[in-house]
């Protein structure tokens, strides 16, 4: 009995870590995504931006904050809008893996993923899938000048980085599983809908998702000069 109390309340715990709101979590999205990309020589490519179908967002992934899986996120993903090159409306994520079982001395971390052709984005509207084993994935290049390899542009469908402590670097995600968190869509539509319809642009972008909207749209356009490219 003793052991159950203290499971319950460190499980306690971990969810009053995780508890805000879902216009909350997407604001901290649009948030960590303008502070990464605010530094140019230290961000996401933009040339890889322009050519992606989708972003996910997790900000302050939790590692080994007595959550079982020893990984829990909450995010957004957003994919661009079918026949025009803005974005459309953000659909709830969870992310979650690492080791099984109760860690002391977790850290937080905020995910960035790319996700770079169709095949990604079907993965990213199926109901659960988990990266590396379901999904190809690589680290992503950092710097506004950075090229990534050609085998990543061509076989990659997802590109991953993590900002841990102030330092932003491509990471690998391999054994991270991500599902749909429809608790927190139906908080955000004020309705059940699935990733699938809203990733697939059958459902308007919610107010609070304009300023999201605004940093992807700022940094993911055509520089001066160049021809716009439609992702692939």
């Amino acid at each position: 009995m003793r052991s159950m109390a203290i499971f319950s309340t460190l499980l306690l715990s971990a969810t009053g870590l995780l508890a805000d709101t879902a216009q909350e979590r997407l604001r901290d999205s649009a948030a960590v995504f303008s502070e990464i990309m605010g530094t140019p020589d230290k961000g996401i490519p933009q040339d890889l931006l322009r050519r992606a179908q989708c972003a996910v967002i997790v900000p302050g992934l939790k590692k080994g904050a007595f959550v079982v899986g020893g990984e829990y996120g909450r995010g957004y993903a957003i994919c661009r809008r079918p026949g025009g090159p803005g974005w459309g409306a953000p659909a709830a994520l969870r992310m979650e893996g690492g080791s099984v079982g109760f860690q002391i001395g977790g850290s937080s971390s905020d995910i960035i993923m790319l996700v770079m052709n169709q095949r990604g984005m079907d993965r990213l509207m199926s109901d659960k899938f988990t990266i590396g084993a379901e999904a190809a994935a690589a680290a992503g290049p950092v710097g506004r000048n950075a090229q990534a390899a050609t085998d990543l542009e061509l076989h990659a469908e997802m590109l991953t980085w993590s900002r841990s402590r102030g330092a932003f670097a491509g990471v690998s995600l391999n054994g991270a599983t991500m599902r749909p968190d429809e608790n927190m869509n139906k908080e955000l539509y004020a309705q059940k809908l699935s990733s699938r319809e809203i990733l697939a642009g059958n459902v308007a972008p919610p107010p609070d998702a304009r300023p999201l909207i605004a940093e992807l749209e700022k940094y993911s356009r055509p520089v001066s000069g160049e021809a716009a490219r439609e992702p692939r």
